[in-house]
C-alpha cells in the first residue's frame, strides 16, 4: 500500500473545517452540518495516515537521486 506524504496545512484545514461546520453550519442546517463534518473528520484521518505511513521527506529526496 503506497501512502502520499500529505501537507500540515491538509490537516489544519480538516481541524479548522470540523470545528467551523460543527459550531456554525450544524445551527444553521443539520444535514449540511453533519455532512461537512463528516468530510472534514474524513480529511484529519487521510492526514493521521499519512503522517504514521508516508515516507520520510528525505527518503524521497534519496530514492529521485538514485
Amino acid at each position: 500500500m503506497k501512502v502520499a506524504p500529505l501537507k500540515g496545512s491538509f490537516m489544519l484545514t480538516s481541524i479548522l473545517g470540523f470545528i467551523i461546520s460543527a459550531i456554525y453550519i450544524y445551527d444553521i442546517n443539520a444535514k449540511f452540518g453533519f455532512a461537512f463534518s463528516l468530510v472534514f473528520f474524513l480529511m484529519f484521518v487521510a492526514s493521521l495516515i499519512s503522517m504514521t505511513y508516508a515516507p520520510v521527506e528525505d527518503d524521497i529526496i534519496f530514492r529521485k537521486k538514485s
